[in-house]
């Protein structure tokens, strides 16, 4: 990095960093864990979890290995939808990216709704009434767009 050259060395927040920040605060909301018990979890202050989320800090490649193994999710959970907009990433467009991130599906995991439906879910334990229920979900929802 170059050296600071008029007292401005700050970080810039990018989009991934927003994104994977709230993959993790939408997964804990879903496990119903607070903030105060993560941060226990994985040894940081609540603080520090809290600009995790808000996406202020950008989180390392071994912290996001234990926020993935804390949070029972693959590591690649925390890029999920980030891949749709990966053209505009290779092609330089931030802008794109920006504006799918801050898109009303980027809200959607915050949903009092959603959170409900995927803790309901998760509930289920048979994995054919499971594939049922996600494909009866998904019969509805295409219905309802038609």
């Amino acid at each position: 990095m170059p050296a600071d050259r008029g007292g401005e060395n700050k970080r810039r927040i990018t989009p991934v960093d927003t994104h994977v920040g709230a993959r993790i605060r939408m997964r804990r909301k879903i496990l119903n864990i607070s903030q105060q018990e993560l941060g226990a979890a994985l040894g940081i202050t609540c603080q520090q979890l809290q600009n995790y989320e808000g996406g202020v800090n950008r989180v390392t490649a071994s912290r996001l290995f234990d926020l993935a193994r804390v949070l029972d999710v693959p590591i690649g959970f925390f890029f999920d939808a980030l891949s749709h907009a990966s053209s505009a990433v290779g092609s330089g467009l931030s802008g794109s990216l920006a504006s799918f991130v801050g898109s009303q599906e980027a809200d959607l995991p915050n949903r009092r709704e959603t959170l409900e439906l995927v803790r309901a879910f998760d509930l289920i334990t048979d994995p054919a009434v499971r594939k049922r229920m996600l494909e009866l979900t998904k019969s509805l929802a295409t219905a309802d767009n038609a």
